[in-house]
């Protein structure tokens, strides 16, 4: 395709326009990013300095209490109205257990070794992993709270103008 003089330097102040232009905008999008950081530094301080004591305080006045209170409940239901129930129950059915027992055999009662158990049980090895897996997900939440995203803002490599 032929293009004529007139054209072609029509085409060239055009592309030298677009190249100003591209020029232009990668210094404003700079600037933009570096006004983005401090915003960020800035909100990072702000943070720290006074909404992070406000919630602690707070925290500490409000929300600590009911827990411990919550504790304090939960032990006391536990130790004083589940234990014993659950005791008797067992207690219960262990002695007709024995009672059925005794009836099978006759008069004669012989007395059974129970051998201890080695290690911890099911619910306690259930527990220890479940436990583990709420630390690790409390440290993972805190890690992606409190990480800095500061390289987010600013490419690497500063674009190139396109090709017109």
């Amino acid at each position: 395709m032929n293009v004529s003089r007139k054209r072609k330097k029509e085409l060239r102040k055009l592309q030298e326009d677009a190249g100003r232009l591209w020029e232009s905008q990668q210094v404003l999008v700079g600037q933009a990013a570096d006004v983005a950081r401090e915003a960020g530094r800035q909100l990072g301080n702000f943070n720290r300095e006074q909404v992070a004591p406000v919630v602690q305080d707070t925290y500490n006045r409000k929300v600590a209490p009911v827990v411990d209170q919550g504790v304090r409940y939960g032990r006391h239901v536990v130790d004083d109205k589940v234990v014993p129930i659950v005791g008797g129950v067992v207690g219960t059915a262990l002695s007709a257990w024995d009672v059925a027992n005794a009836k099978r055999q006759g008069a004669a009662r012989r007395a059974v070794v129970v051998p201890e158990k080695s290690g911890p049980g099911l619910g306690r090895v259930i527990a220890i992993i479940l436990g583990v897996a709420a630390a690790v997900g409390v440290l993972a939440a805190a890690w992606q709270a409190l990480r800095a995203d500061d390289e987010l803002w600013v490419a690497d490599d500063p674009l190139s103008p396109p090709n017109a």
